[in-house]
């Protein structure tokens, strides 16, 4: 069985830490199932390059998950800006938070199959998905899948 390529945005970071927010044991329960081998994770430089943003010791914490979870750091590219230029010309994600169509876009040009994101305000909304799927497509790449973690995580009392 193949395991899927999923890409963690920067409000998993967060969240992971967060405890009095409402996602935080969904997250936990992502990154258990990242060490577990049931997903590959990968999340990027324009992840890192925002979590250096946050004050200590939060910053710190929230970057040991990267090598304590294994996941893969993508290095910022050309063309994932292209992309990018492309969600923001056509008003899919603003100008002003540019960083949330660079995240799209990293796991669109490395094949991942899915963002997971926490932010509701511009990844994980209806609009961006169903747009960056159309521009993507007519760019020559696949839709990728957006979602949170409580709509992929085992739950364990349902079993």
């Amino acid at each position: 069985m193949r395991i899927p390529k999923i890409y963690l945005e920067t409000t998993m970071f967060n969240h992971f830490f967060d405890t009095e927010r409402e996602a935080h044991d969904a997250t936990v329960k992502l990154f258990k199932e990242i060490q577990s081998g049931k997903y590959e994770a990968y999340t990027s430089t324009y992840v890192t390059d925002e979590i250096i943003q946050a004050e200590e010791p939060k910053r710190s914490k929230m970057l040991s998950l990267i090598e304590e979870y294994g996941v893969t750091v993508l290095p910022a590219d050309d063309e994932t800006q292209a992309l990018t230029d492309i969600y923001v010309g056509e008003g899919v994600i603003p100008a002003k938070y540019r960083y949330d169509g660079l995240h799209i876009a990293a796991a669109t040009i490395n094949d991942l199959e899915y963002v997971f994101s926490l932010n509701f305000k511009h990844i994980n909304k209806v609009k961006t998905k169903t747009m960056t799927g159309l521009i993507n497509v007519r760019q020559g790449y696949k839709p990728i899948i957006i979602a949170s973690p409580m709509e992929v995580i085992d739950d364990d009392e349902d079993e």
